[in-house]
C-alpha cells in the first residue's frame, strides 16, 4: 500500500476527542481517521448509488411491477412446497412424537 502524507488542522476539542476515542478503540490515531475517512466515502457511495438508480427508475414499471406482485402468482401451490417456519414445526413435532 502507497502512503503519503498529509497535513491535517483539527481544532484542539477535535483532536482531544479523537486521541480519546483511539485509545478507547486501542488503535493509533491515524488509523482511525482513516477507518473514518473510508467509512464516510463509503457512505458517500452507496448514497450516490442509491441517488443515480432514483434517477434511471421508471416510476410506470415499478407501479405495474408492484400491481404484479400484489396480485400473486395464481398457482396452487405444489406438493411440497412449505414455508420454512411450518418446515421447522414439522421437525419438532417429529423429533416430539
Amino acid at each position: 500500500m502507497r502512503s503519503s502524507n498529509f497535513a491535517l488542522r483539527l481544532q484542539p476539542s477535535l483532536l482531544e476527542e479523537l486521541r480519546s476515542m483511539s485509545d478507547l478503540e486501542g488503535v493509533a490515531v491515524n488509523q482511525l481517521i482513516n477507518v473514518a475517512i473510508a467509512e464516510k466515502l463509503a457512505q458517500m457511495r452507496t448514497g450516490k448509488w442509491f441517488a443515480d438508480r432514483i434517477a434511471a427508475a421508471d416510476p410506470k414499471a415499478g407501479a405495474q411491477l408492484i400491481r404484479d406482485l400484489s396480485r400473486g402468482g395464481g398457482e396452487k401451490p405444489r406438493k411440497g412446497d412449505v414455508i420454512a417456519r411450518t418446515l421447522k414445526k414439522q421437525r419438532r413435532k417429529s423429533t416430539v412424537a
